[in-house]
């Protein structure tokens, strides 16, 4: 009998564990999946403030999850930001400071440096972390980090790759490499990336996994489908406002769309407790094109009481929204105000998995999972840092924010510098380098002494300055003009001709 009970005692915890379902078994293992917007403005969606545009499953995630009122994408523009992802590292070490491929200014004041084209290979990419802890990868979306087929994304440890490329609208987009998939008729680009991702989810539920999701949507040219968009043309009359355009409302509520579409199938699958949710933005909203001109997609959305736009490193430009939910860590409907970066991510992710970092590669970011476990906590780090070499929406500069303080160092050759105390004005509106000279030169310092440690590429003077041409944009694929008055013209809804 004794005999009996021992193997009872044995055989009885093997039945238990196989009555468990698989999300229970796999708690030490969670899934990550990252929704990565293109261009979205800190103040585009609801939980942050925005009441024209409706974004009810946004908005849910941060009633379910934590809201961080001062994470910042770590670029002012896509690739940098896209880049620091994949790295952990401040792209400013690599050289990617610019959207790949690019445009200067030829006869400005100062020369801006080149841009690296791509992601190096030898870079240990997050995706890479995460497989060498036992993880499935996946990316969908857009990439722009290399154009060339050896930089995309499953030659940079994503075992599974949809890259997507072309406007939003149903019929002008496509799959360039990854999957067969194929959109349904008259399905917006959001709609299908969902599509291409619940797949992934459904197919890796039972091991834990790596997502990333990097929708074109909000980045223009606008264009949504035509019942959305009546809608907010109708709202936008009724309230009498110009902004944000009502395309672009519509494109944000796609956007919102997705995000239901990834939590419901997440919850289908029994995952909800066991996957780590994360919602964020590649740079800062954009309010106007960068070369100004009166043509297509002129004016598209406000950050106020955000100063600057996308390509500036003002707030609007690089303050951006985050949300994470993970049940088991995270208590819903928490706020955090603690000072956060992009290339965060990657260490967090790694802790998260309980792998490991790359031996011979330095991290900048750090984990954000203190701060998941308690908000108001205050990280080691002290200082957060930018380096945007190039013409775009304002002047090649650099900053650093540490605390509440925030300098921005013109790289222009004006050495012009700007000093906010971001708890007390936060839109920026009063530069207080006069008055807080002491302080002024010390971040200074600061910013200057980083440089010099990650090798950031600087500006030099133009020996072809042309002050009557300074305006003048250029491509850098093609050596060419930037021919804006000449623009093509994509419609803004399926019903558009």
């Amino acid at each position: 009998m004794e005999g009996v009970e021992e193997m009872l005692f044995k055989i009885i915890p093997i039945l238990i564990a196989l009555l468990v379902p698989i999300s229970e078994l796999r708690a030490e293992d969670p899934n990550v999946i990252l929704i990565f917007i293109d261009d979205l403005g800190w103040k585009d969606v609801g939980c942050y403030g925005n009441e024209f545009i409706d974004t009810p499953n946004i908005d849910q995630l941060a009633s379910d999850g934590m809201r961080f009122t001062d994470f910042y994408a770590s670029g002012a523009v896509c690739s940098p930001t896209r880049c620091a992802v994949q790295s952990g590292q401040n792209q400013a070490r690599i050289g990617i400071t610019a959207h790949i491929p690019g445009h200067w200014r030829p006869f400005e004041r100062v020369i801006t440096p080149l841009t690296t084209m791509a992601l190096p290979l030898d870079t240990v990419t997050v995706a890479e972390s995460m497989k060498a802890a036992g993880y499935s990868t996946g990316y969908v979306g857009k990439w722009h980090l290399g154009q060339a087929a050896q930089f995309q994304p499953q030659h940079q440890g994503y075992d599974f790759s949809a890259v997507i490329s072309g406007p939003h609208l149903p019929g002008r987009y496509r799959v360039i490499n990854g999957v067969d998939q194929k959109p349904k008729d008259g399905q917006y680009r959001t709609e299908f990336e969902a599509d291409v991702c619940i797949d992934f989810i459904s197919q890796h539920q039972n091991k834990p996994f790596f997502l990333m999701l990097s929708p074109f949507a909000v980045h223009i040219p606008l264009g949504a489908m035509a019942s959305k968009v009546e809608k907010y043309e109708q709202r936008a009359g009724e309230q009498k406002r110009d902004l944000p355009h009502p395309v672009y409302a519509a494109m944000v509520e796609h956007c919102d769309d997705l995000v239901g579409r990834i939590v419901e199938a997440v919850e289908v699958a029994g995952l909800t407790e066991n996957t780590m949710i994360i919602f964020t933005s590649d740079n800062g909203g954009l309010y106007r094109r960068y070369d100004y001109q009166p043509s297509v997609d002129d004016i598209v959305a406000t950050q106020d009481p955000l100063k600057g736009e996308k390509g500036t490193l003002y707030e609007g430009g690089v303050r951006v929204p985050l949300i994470v939910k993970y049940p088991p860590l995270v208590k819903g409907g928490t706020v955090c105000s603690e000072p956060t970066i992009s290339h965060d991510f990657y260490p967090t992710f790694v802790e998260l998995a309980e792998g490991s970092l790359p031996a011979n590669q330095t991290i900048d970011g750090v984990s954000l999972l203190p701060l998941l476990k308690q908000p108001g906590t205050n990280l080691s780090r002290q200082s957060l840092y930018w380096h945007y070499p190039h013409y775009h929406h304002g002047r090649p500069a650099s900053s650093i924010r540490e605390r509440d303080w925030k300098l921005i160092e013109y790289l222009d050759g004006t050495g012009d510098v700007e000093v906010f105390n971001l708890a007390e004005d936060i839109g920026e509106t009063r530069n207080l380098v006069q008055e807080k000279p002491g302080r002024a030169a010390d971040l200074k310092k600061k910013l200057q002494r980083w440089r010099t440690d990650v090798s950031a590429r600087m500006p030099v003077a133009n020996p072809n300055y042309r002050p009557e041409r300074a305006g003048e944009w250029w491509q850098m694929r093609t050596g060419k003009p930037v021919p804006s008055d000449k623009r093509k013209q994509f419609p803004p809804t399926e019903k558009s001709k």
